[in-house]
């Protein structure tokens, strides 16, 4: 296949960073909505500009359930190598990206002490052309590093026989590296692909910023609002020609006021408007409440609306059917995209183009997305004791550890001695 070349990715990723930048200031509570409505002036609307994080609360909820726990089957011991590039942020950093962008990129390199380093690449400065089978990348490029004007100054062209480092600055010199993977060290990991989007989807729907959206300018509305809320107008009518001119805000925060009859006789009439309701904004909040979390899999409770009685983790489970469902396919989809990475991360350490077909029993593990609590575990254990009792042995050590994300003893002792034919217990 004829690679596309190093300015056909410039393009590429032109073309996606606007919308990748977007979900990121949705991400970050930075977007600012355009000017909608006809009855605020536009002065006294930037003076109440509301902020909400419904889309980083959407990001967050699955991100923080996702937490990778180990390859099986660790024929190459690939654990190793994610264990020295420091796991706790990176598979973090990998998930979360994913989420917010549809999809995360990892650089894979080798450095001075023949260590294999893995670096995040966020969407915004990654692109490639994607093999559809096999989920890697023909070619691929990165931006490597900014100024601080946010210009390109190191940037990554990655080919299947060499990875290529171009610099912005004429006085340092471009140079090669060789690649002895036989895939661009450049993996995607993405979230929820498919035929049409092959480096997946945001979990920041268009849905959901309108939704966010929506109860944005409801809470910029209720706020304008409380004003004439907290202080009502009022009116004077049949206030004599003569009379002295009316403080506003004397009248407004007095306690009394005092008008005299005039020469003829005749007093003012005071009055007030009807004061606004505010029931009508926290019903069109709870509105969009509600379409915001059936989108995203939440529940009201989640997004602030909290209900009378706790619930059980049980009953957190049910009513977060829809997340559950949602974090097993992101398990699977950037499990793939993680064993790539081990796959080349492999090749690139041993210096040998493994084939892929030798890593299929290789398999991402990952701790439960709800922690059992002690009334899950019992239910579990009942289940356990029952199933290898009909089935001898159906259930071991690591399917419990898959069930309760709890790791057990390695030789755990038996509570009754195995009976011998000899006699007695041995």
């Amino acid at each position: 296949m004829a690679l596309k070349g190093i300015g056909y990715m410039r393009v590429k990723l032109a073309q996606h960073q606007s919308r990748v930048n977007l979900r990121y200031k949705q991400y970050a509570m930075k977007y600012q909505e355009s000017e909608v409505g006809i009855t605020i002036p536009p002065q006294i609307r930037m003076r109440y500009r509301s902020v909400l994080g419904w889309c980083a609360k959407g990001v967050d909820s699955l991100a923080d359930r996702l937490v990778f726990r180990e390859f099986s089957n660790d024929d190459f011991e690939v654990n190793e190598i994610f264990q020295a590039n420091n796991p706790d942020v990176f598979f973090d950093s990998a998930v979360l990206s994913a989420l917010i962008a549809s999809c995360s990129f990892i650089y894979v390199s080798k450095g001075e002490d023949g260590e294999v380093r893995l670096q995040v690449i966020e969407a915004s400065n990654a692109t490639g052309i994607i093999d559809p089978i096999t989920g890697m990348l023909t070619e691929g490029y990165a931006v490597l590093a900014r100024d601080d004007k946010g210009s390109v100054t190191v940037e990554g062209y990655f080919t299947p026989e060499q990875t290529d480092i171009h610099y912005a600055d004429p006085d340092i010199a471009d140079f090669s590296v060789a690649n002895p993977a036989g895939h661009p060290l450049l993996v995607p990991i993405i979230h929820r692909p498919d035929a049409v989007r092959p480096f997946g989807r945001s979990r920041i729907t268009r849905a959901g910023m309108y939704y966010q959206s929506y109860a944005k300018r409801t809470l910029e509305r209720s706020d304008i609002t409380a004003e004439f809320y907290s202080f009502p107008q009022k009116y004077v009518v049949g206030l004599s020609n003569d009379a002295e001119p009316l403080d506003t805000w004397k009248a407004t925060v007095s306690s009394m006021l005092q008008f005299s009859k005039d020469e003829d006789g005749d007093a003012p009439k005071l009055g007030q408007f009807t004061t606004v309701s505010m029931s009508p904004f926290t019903e069109q909040l709870r509105t969009a409440a509600a379409g915001f979390a059936g989108e995203t899999g939440l529940t009201l409770d989640d997004l602030g609306f909290v209900s009378e009685n706790p619930s059980s983790v049980e009953a957190i489970k049910a009513s977060h059917e829809n997340l559950r469902l949602a974090g097993r396919k992101a398990q699977r989809s950037l499990g793939s995209g993680l064993l790539n990475v081990a796959y080349l991360a492999a090749c690139l350490r041993d210096d040998y183009q493994y084939k892929r077909s030798q890593f299929v029993n290789t398999t991402p593990k990952w701790e439960p997305l709800f922690e059992p609590d002690a009334n899950t575990l019992t239910l579990i254990g009942d289940g356990a004791i029952k199933l290898n009792q009909a089935l001898p042995g159906f259930l071991d050590a690591n399917a419990i550890h898959d069930l309760t994300g709890i790791k057990g003893a390695d030789t755990p002792a038996p509570l009754v001695a195995p009976y011998t034919p000899e006699g007695g217990e041995g």
